[in-house]
């Protein structure tokens, strides 16, 4: 399988959760993942395997052997992550515009008085 460019990355819900665990115990092994998952989920060993084995073929862990076991740390930290899947979203929802995406945040998530004054505060250090 080819490996996608980072920039189009895109992790399923359950893809999200394998890779928060394997940032949080990297370098991690299947087992750290299920373990560091927890009761969270009820997946199986081969599940959270194959989901690791996915993620490698998307460019999302890297992989190697430590005798039988293979060992996973992240190829992309978490702030690329996230800053992929945002991107996604203003493609996918937005146009591709932020402009738009801040308009509904404000008008359809009920931002609190703090949040507001947060968001302007960064916007004007954006413009200085």
């Amino acid at each position: 399988m080819a490996q996608r460019k980072r920039k189009d990355l895109q992790l399923s819900e359950a893809e999200w959760k394998v890779m928060h665990a394997v940032w949080e115990c990297a370098p991690a092994t299947a087992r750290d993942v299920l373990d560091t998952l927890g009761d969270e989920t009820e997946w199986a060993y081969t599940t959270v395997k194959t989901m690791m084995t996915r993620l490698v073929d998307k460019g999302a862990l890297k992989t190697k052997m430590r005798g039988n076991t293979s060992v996973y740390v992240p190829a992309l930290t978490k702030n690329h992550a996230r800053t992929s899947a945002l991107r996604g979203l203003l493609d996918r929802a937005f146009g591709g515009t932020m402009g738009s995406m801040m308009h509904f945040l404000v008008e359809e998530e009920k931002l609190t008085a703090k949040e507001r004054r947060e968001i302007l505060r960064r916007l004007s250090e954006d413009q200085a």
